[in-house]
């Protein structure tokens, strides 16, 4: 994701509001290096940061059984709607690790009860070649936009969008 976003102009999609499992202490090191690359080209280390991090409980943690999953799904939902509902984005763009779906359905949530029109984009993973990941699975009908990097997929889920490998 972070790859995709350094593709993006930070300048028009700002702020951004990044939502980070708990205990994805890689990613958020990550995203603070690259928003600091950001801060520097922009203007210097006086500019005002435009983003905020914020911090959900993962959805299921790797070896977790599925049916203490469902509690801790549903405690991260509940995180994820008052992220979505303080933030209100108009873009909402995800690429599949489970912590994005409680964040993506709290989106869609809003989107129906008119509290706000978010685009959803979710992009699957590189690694899925023949098959859907179960984020992918889960979100399929709901996202607005729904990218896939490999033509057999494109064949078997004629809703998404095949543009090849995007990084």
């Amino acid at each position: 994701m972070l790859k995709i976003i350094r593709a993006l102009d930070v300048c028009r999609y700002s702020p951004r509001v990044y939502v980070v499992a708990a205990t994805d202490t890689v990613s958020l090191r990550r995203l603070q290096d690259m928003e600091k690359e950001f801060k520097e080209r922009a203007k210097g280390p006086d500019e005002e940061d435009q983003y905020v991090v914020e911090i959900v409980p993962r959805s299921r943690e790797v070896g977790q059984s599925w049916l203490s999953s469902v509690f801790t799904t549903a405690w991260a939902f509940v995180f994820s709607m008052l992220i979505v509902f303080r933030h209100r984005p108009s873009l909402l763009l995800t690429n599949g690790p489970g912590t994005c779906v409680p964040i993506c359905i709290a989106a869609f949530i809003m989107r129906v009860l008119c509290l706000s029109q978010i685009r959803i984009v979710f992009i699957e993973s590189l690694c899925r070649v023949l098959s859907l990941s179960l984020s992918g699975k889960i979100l399929y009908r709901v996202v607005d936009d729904f990218f896939v990097q490999w033509p057999q997929l494109k064949a078997k889920y004629p809703r998404s969008i095949y543009m090849g490998r995007l990084v």
